[in-house]
């Protein structure tokens, strides 16, 4: 009897997963003729923008329905308001993308008035880099390295909260007593490094190491402007002699909540679905995202562009958004408050 019961449960077994390419072959064809929406959640001209509309115009041509691809910036609360959009009003059929700046996905937590979604539930397909965010000052700057910052105060630009302009400073000021001065409201990096020459601000606190070497390219080159600290767990390759800003924590509790705040970069770059989609569709999606990633003229073109690609599964990002959501509370609060103390100024 057990034998048979265990034929059975096999035979179910069998049936289903060869019954799953013809499911994804469908889905496949649900695509075909259908057309891609693509939020991004930062402006026009962004590192993230940039990257988004190279990433989606590859992913269609490993997708049997060949989907055509339509990017619309939705800039806000640092991606929060696309984020609420999609998730509350957008399309769950698989069409609607959303590309959140890496600060989305802990707004829940830091920012609960504001966000209208559960970071837990959406649907990650995939991250295309796992970006190291810098500090830079300008030559003439009072601050010209990582330790300055613990005596002489350095003004730096921002967009919003939720972002790694924001938030990464602020951290740093309440956890390690430094003095980055945040001033928010610029468009992003471009109106920031036009500010910074101008002489209206001193540096930037906290931006994407691949978004410098792109938007601040030519002042570096220039030894205009410097990158005096990193926010990694470890230095990067191309960065060796920069200190890290993790390295000044001193307390367990101080540790993790620079690892909530920083944890982002892990998963930067990432591109996510609603709830709700379709299993089927959501497959289609990740394996096509998949193969971009290993797309040789895709890499090629990014690496033309200056582009670091470092991809991460949707598998893989789901379950790293889900340990950083289940931060213990007494450490999210530290964060928030922290945060919520710079917006307050």
């Amino acid at each position: 009897m057990k034998h048979g019961v265990i034929t059975k449960a096999a035979l179910a077994i069998g049936a289903l997963l060869t019954a799953f390419p013809a499911l994804a072959q469908d889905e496949n064809q649900f695509y075909r003729e259908k057309q891609l929406r693509i939020l991004v959640g930062s402006a026009a001209g962004s590192g993230y923008d940039l990257i988004a509309r190279l990433v989606w115009r590859y992913v269609p041509n490993h997708m049997t329905g060949r989907p055509t691809v339509v990017v619309q910036n939705v800039p806000g609360a640092g991606s929060v308001q696309m984020a609420n959009q999609l998730v509350n009003t957008g399309a769950c059929d698989g069409t609607v993308i959303g590309a959140p700046i890496n600060g989305m996905a802990t707004a829940p937590l830091l920012q609960p008035e504001a966000a209208r979604f559960d970071a837990t539930k959406l649907i990650w397909i995939g991250a295309a880099a796992r970006e190291v965010q810098v500090a830079m000052a300008w030559h003439t700057a009072p601050v010209q390295t990582l330790n300055d910052l613990y005596s002489k105060e350095l003004l730096v630009g921002a967009t919003t909260a939720g972002t790694t302009m924001v938030d990464f400073p602020a951290v740093a000021n309440a956890f390690l007593g430094l003095k980055f001065k945040v001033v928010r409201g610029y468009g992003g990096t471009a109106q920031i490094n036009t500010a910074i020459e101008a002489g209206e601000l001193e540096g930037i606190g906290g931006v994407g190491w691949s978004t410098a070497k792109i938007l601040s390219g030519r002042l570096l080159a220039e030894k205009k402007i410097k990158v005096i600290a990193q926010y990694g767990f470890e230095r990067h390759p191309e960065l060796p002699d920069v200190p890290l800003v993790y390295d000044l924590a001193r307390t367990d509790e101080d540790k993790l909540a620079m690892r909530l705040t920083f944890a982002r970069q892990d998963y930067d770059r990432g591109y996510f679905l609603p709830p709700d989609v379709p299993t089927g569709r959501v497959e289609v999606l990740r394996r096509a995202f998949d193969a971009t990633m290993k797309d040789s003229e895709f890499l090629a073109e990014a690496k033309r562009m200056n582009l670091d690609i470092d991809a991460m599964t949707g598998e893989r990002v789901d379950e790293l958004v889900r340990e950083v959501s289940a931060t213990p509370k007494p450490i999210v609060d530290r964060v928030r408050a922290a945060i919520m103390g710079t917006l307050s100024k």
